[in-house]
């Protein structure tokens, strides 16, 4: 089929493209700006007007990538303007305009962050959402626009909710986790083993996005996706150390002084981010799709490891 891939330039796009493409299907991408490969269409900034896509040849399928994430030092008023202006209204843009067009199926990579934070049991697709920030808020409003469009007839929506995405080339406070581990800097985190978080190998999350492109079972669902093996931040960072071939420098702080420390330092969301729960349930996922992890996280941080410096 013919695959419309926005954010191709992406961390996500970039492994995507050339898995749709060894799948047989015909890849278009779509990027913010001209990186002179071919197959590419120049969609600009996301928003409520989608003119570049009445310029592109109609494909059978979208899947849409491109997304405004968290930007620091951003005041909470502007966040929520630009995070609904791009996750929310330029996705319905994008997804009306795509259902008029004859577009078969849109597939939504979504944000496990829908579901919440902080819970202690794993999220499910079919609890109730509970985003707790402009990011999270945009692609919940997102998902229910587009179940809304569905149920109009005449386009196949399929969502998928992914936690941390890694892989090699990853960026954020994962890749500097990575680079800690491997120069072997001593980390306070020792103490971080009751929570439990969820992550997502670049390809695991690759190979469910290419099997909803055409499975029966995908349409107008919501599918959580992980490794299937969740650990508290402890463990992850032994991991890590394992994968890199270093060992793990970890010393023992207690999470309220750490929590104290972020607090004073002004990085109370990051340490959340870090230190608190965040997993989900993909069992619905294993049994209704047939999908299963094509990695396991040690071979998914041995290959992101690989990467890093």
């Amino acid at each position: 089929m013919r695959v419309l891939v926005t954010g191709a330039s992406g961390f996500v796009g970039r492994a995507l493209c050339p898995a749709l493409g060894a799948a047989g299907h015909s890849v278009l991408r779509a990027v913010r700006r001209d990186d002179g490969q071919p197959g590419t269409v120049v969609s600009g900034d996301l928003g409520p007007s989608c003119e570049w896509f009445e310029r592109v040849e109609c494909p059978d399928v979208i899947v849409h990538l491109a997304a405004r994430v968290h930007q620091m030092n951003e005041r909470h008023d502007d966040a929520e303007r630009l995070h609904q202006q791009a996750n929310a209204q330029g996705t319905l843009a994008l997804a009306s305009l795509a259902r008029e067009r004859g577009v078969r199926r849109f597939v939504f990579v979504s944000s496990a962050k829908v579901n919440g934070e902080g819970r202690s049991q794993p999220y499910r697709a079919d609890d109730i959402p509970r985003p707790a920030d402009a990011y999270a808020r945009s692609k919940a409003d997102a998902e229910a626009g587009l179940m809304q469009i569905a149920a109009q007839g005449g386009m196949e929506v399929v969502i998928i909710r992914p936690p941390l995405v890694y892989g090699p080339g990853v960026g954020g406070n994962f890749g500097s986790l990575l680079k800690w581990v491997r120069r072997g800097y001593p980390l306070p985190l020792a103490s971080v083993t009751g929570n439990r978080r969820s992550l997502v190998a670049i390809d695991n999350l690759v190979s469910l996005i290419v099997l909803c492109i055409d499975h029966p079972s995908a349409i107008g669902a919501i599918w959580m996706v992980s490794d299937d093996q969740d650990v508290s931040t402890a463990e992850l960072l032994q991991r890590m150390a394992a994968a890199l071939g270093r060992p793990a420098r970890l010393w023992p702080l207690p999470p309220a002084v750490l929590e104290l420390f972020a607090v004073i330092c002004g990085k109370r969301a990051a340490m959340v981010r870090l230190c608190g729960n965040l997993s989900v349930d993909v069992s619905a996922t294993r049994r209704t799709l047939g999908w299963s992890p094509v990695v396991s996280l040690d071979e998914g941080l041995r290959r992101c490891g690989r990467d890093t410096t």
